[in-house]
């Protein structure tokens, strides 16, 4: 683990702990365009002046990169970090890495942690908590609210600290093996290929779509909602899907997206159209 090196090229302790310490106010910057990223790249932003401080351009590439869509539970962010500083500083070292296996990296991670850290923290230690300081509380005990804190804050405390330390060691120690045997580019494309799934399977969950308008006439009479599942489900949810991703690439700007959107969902309302 290369953290006692005086090397301004090599990360230290020191600077995992700033990760740690700047992974804490992960949700204060969330938004709808891309989440977390604003925060993420600033739990990153100094290691990345410390590693690409003298070349401008470098640097600002390397903030850039950081600002692309990040979303996770917070608790396990810091191990994500701790990846990303070990590839960052094998970058910085060597003209010959694959720079988008960063990010890559960072969406391989970002689904499976979430569903272990959601599992753990907000499924269980939090309805834990939650149990045992209400029943404290409803008796006027203030050692209900100081109890909900420590349960759920120590656990949450100690895995972002071995978090970081541990996803630095496991970056410097296999992410040269994995790039050198040819495993980086299989696990890109596994990434991808997840990727896709994932959005499919949210697009048919979370793009709702219903046209109530009528076609027909008697007991034959059928909505166009019905017409279309026939067809093909969840056809018209998959459309609003792309018409959203040939306006981001066109770059339109996300809240004129979602004003657009609200609008003409009124007006096709107000017509009988969707309900």
């Amino acid at each position: 683990m290369m953290m006692t090196t005086s090397n301004t090229k090599q990360v230290t302790k020191k600077d995992l702990m700033k990760i740690f310490w700047r992974s804490l106010p992960m949700e204060f910057g969330w938004n709808y365009e891309r989440q977390m990223h604003l925060a993420f790249a600033y739990m990153m932003s100094p290691l990345m002046k410390k590693l690409y401080g003298d070349d401008k351009q470098q640097y600002s590439e390397s903030l850039e990169r950081h600002m692309e869509f990040f979303n996770c539970t917070p608790q396990v962010v810091p191990f994500i970090g701790g990846v990303v500083s070990s590839m960052e500083e094998t970058n910085a070292e060597s003209e010959e890495f694959d720079i988008s296996s960063i990010n890559s990296i960072k969406t391989a991670l970002m689904g499976p942690l979430s569903g272990i850290g959601d599992s753990i923290f907000i499924g269980t230690i939090r309805v834990i908590a939650t149990g045992l300081a209400a029943s404290l509380a409803e008796k006027g005990n203030i050692l209900g609210p100081i109890l909900f804190l420590l349960i759920y804050n120590i656990p949450a405390y100690f895995l972002r600290y071995f978090g970081v330390m541990y996803g630095y060691q496991l970056g410097v120690g296999y992410l040269t093996k994995i790039q050198e045997s040819g495993l980086m580019e299989m696990f890109k494309t596994a990434a991808s290929i997840l990727g896709v799934m994932v959005i499919g399977a949210m697009t048919n969950e979370m793009v709702s779509i219903n046209f109530v308008l009528g076609i027909g006439s008697g007991e034959s009479a059928q909505t166009l909602q019905s017409i279309l599942d026939g067809m093909i489900p969840g056809i018209m949810s998959l459309a609003v899907l792309y018409i959203f991703y040939v306006l981001n690439k066109r770059k339109v700007n996300v809240l004129w997206q979602i004003l657009g959107a609200a609008i003409i969902g009124v007006a096709l309302t107000w017509f009988g159209i969707l309900g």
